[in-house]
């Protein structure tokens, strides 16, 4: 059965969809079978993974409304090697279509619970928003997975993320929890990086990855050739680093 764990931070600009990407690729690369659920409307994960959002017919978008199965929609990241699940801008109408819908807050987890078995990992790319489509993907998730930078107001925005999920925990989904929290983009000369790193893991000790996302500008160019660092130069740090948090993750579990 399947560990899902949604990939979110409130925050834009952290590294979210690298992470996705970069992760369901080095966990399909360490031969685990990983789905990956675009829930973004800017479809960045998509397009990162090599499947062209213009030319989708399909998407999360009707896989949500009831109109089609993951079966339909999916598509395989020749890439990444991993199956998407693809979003299109069409899933921001998606909120709005489903705000009288009974059960609207568990689209996501009814259509994944349906192939959980096929996989050992499903990722949901989450929008960088508390709306509804993100709360599907928390009440979907076994576990969060939290890219941060370490910067200035990155711990408040972590700890409005942990509120969230405490009130999700209560209500839709009792067990949700915190699976890491991720330090992206990291820059080991910066003095604030290093003090904002040392809070974390004071706060949240162990639920902080060994593993460190640096700045790298392969990470940085992968995307806009539709290829996971992995795959467009495995040997760069970017790469290197989630194959180091896939064997992180793997251990774990």
């Amino acid at each position: 059965m399947a560990k899902t764990f949604a990939i979110t931070n409130q925050k834009g600009g952290v590294g979210k969809t690298t992470t996705a990407v970069n992760l369901a690729a080095s966990l399909s690369a360490s031969g685990a079978r990983v789905l990956l659920v675009d829930l973004d409307p800017q479809g960045n994960a998509t397009m990162g993974s090599g499947v062209n959002k213009r030319e989708l017919k399909k998407s999360i978008y009707h896989l949500l409304l009831g109109l089609e199965t993951i079966s339909s929609i999916k598509k395989y990241s020749q890439n990444g090697k991993f199956d998407i699940l693809p979003s299109h801008r069409d899933l921001a109408g998606a909120e709005i279509e489903l705000v009288d819908v009974v059960g609207r807050e568990i689209r996501l987890k009814s259509a994944l619970s349906e192939v959980a078995h096929e996989y050992d990992y499903m990722l949901i790319d989450c929008p960088p928003a508390l709306n509804l489509l993100a709360v599907n993907a928390l009440t979907a998730a076994d576990a969060v997975m939290i890219p941060m930078q370490c910067e200035y107001y990155a711990l408040e925005g972590v700890s409005d993320l942990v509120n969230t999920i405490k009130k999700i925990r209560g209500n839709l989904n009792p067990r949700l929890e915190i699976e890491g929290l991720l330090r992206t983009m990291f820059d080991p000369r910066s003095t604030l990086a290093q003090q904002v790193s040392e809070q974390l893991k004071n706060h949240f000790g162990n639920k902080v990855y060994d593993t460190v996302i640096p700045r790298n500008i392969r990470l940085a160019e992968a995307p806009s050739y539709g290829q996971p660092a992995l795959m467009y130069d495995p040997s760069s740090k970017g790469a290197q680093a989630y194959m180091a948090l896939a064997r992180e993750v793997l251990n774990k579990h």
